[in-house]
């Protein structure tokens, strides 16, 4: 049976980033997610998930000036130094944090560089991260992201994913398969799932609602089908819920919204 996972970036945004955890927690969460730790101690993180019996399930490598407007480093020629000092930054906390996930964003292309002339640079570099995890016992994770929400990113498309998990040939680099981007890009979402679950290079399923990224049952996608069916596909991992409530940042927005939730929380 599918778990899910609260992201903790996106959701309970009415309360302070560490007060969410225990938010998470008292709604049936057992596992969160979020795009970076990097602004607090390890340590004090793993306080607590170990106060709300929580379980970290993913978090992002530093993606570089990320204010700035850049989206990883992994694509990114003469960036390689910086990219391996993030990725073992993120380690650190993989291994006080407990997580045994961490997502690894390619990059915007950069001016005047095509996908074919960075894509050396972008599977050399996955192949160290993938050299450093294994040592940890880690997986490291790649994300096709559509070009409406992220104009310019490297990755977009599943069969590109998988095709360049093959060509890294390492078997912790796995695909973070995000039904709200594919959805976007590709559609054909449970035939999509039932082409690339049974490969075992799935490492996580991410969802939001479409068009708008609310709650997965505000909009075109029908959930619950696809829920089942990758519960009938065997798989056991985790469902990261990586929407935007519908009433923002208003009290309780993101626990009244999880009525699409409560069938699958138990």
């Amino acid at each position: 049976m599918p778990r899910f996972a609260a992201n903790l970036s996106m959701l309970y945004n009415d309360v302070d980033f560490l007060d969410r955890f225990a938010a998470a927690a008292a709604d049936g969460f057992r596992g969160v997610e979020y795009l970076f730790p990097y602004a607090w101690p390890a340590e004090q993180l793993a306080g607590l998930l170990k106060a709300h019996g929580l379980q970290q399930v993913l978090f992002n490598a530093p993606p570089g000036k990320w204010d700035a407007g850049e989206r990883g480093l992994a694509c990114l020629p003469g960036r390689e130094a910086e990219f391996r000092a993030g990725f073992e930054q993120a380690l650190g906390y993989a291994r006080v944090l407990g997580c045994p996930r961490i997502h690894v964003m390619a990059g915007l292309l950069p001016a005047g560089q095509t996908r074919d002339s960075v894509r050396a640079t972008y599977v050399a570099n996955l192949k160290v991260a993938a050299a450093l995890a294994a040592e940890a016992g880690v997986d490291v994770l790649i994300e096709p992201i559509n070009e409406r929400d992220m104009p310019g990113f490297f990755l977009n498309r599943q069969d590109q994913a998988h095709a360049l998990v093959v060509e890294i040939g390492a078997p912790n680099v796995k695909v973070q398969m995000d039904l709200y981007h594919c959805q976007i890009v590709e559609g054909d979402l449970a035939m999509k799932i039932r082409q690339y679950l049974p490969t075992g290079r799935v490492g996580h399923f991410q969802i939001a609602g479409v068009p708008e990224r609310h709650e997965p049952d505000i909009g075109e996608i029908h959930h619950p089908y696809l829920f089942r069916l990758i519960d009938e596909l065997g798989w056991d991992g985790w469902i990261g819920c990586e929407y935007r409530p519908a009433r923002g940042s208003a009290p309780h927005a993101t626990s009244d919204g999880l009525g699409w939730l409560q069938p699958w929380l138990g």
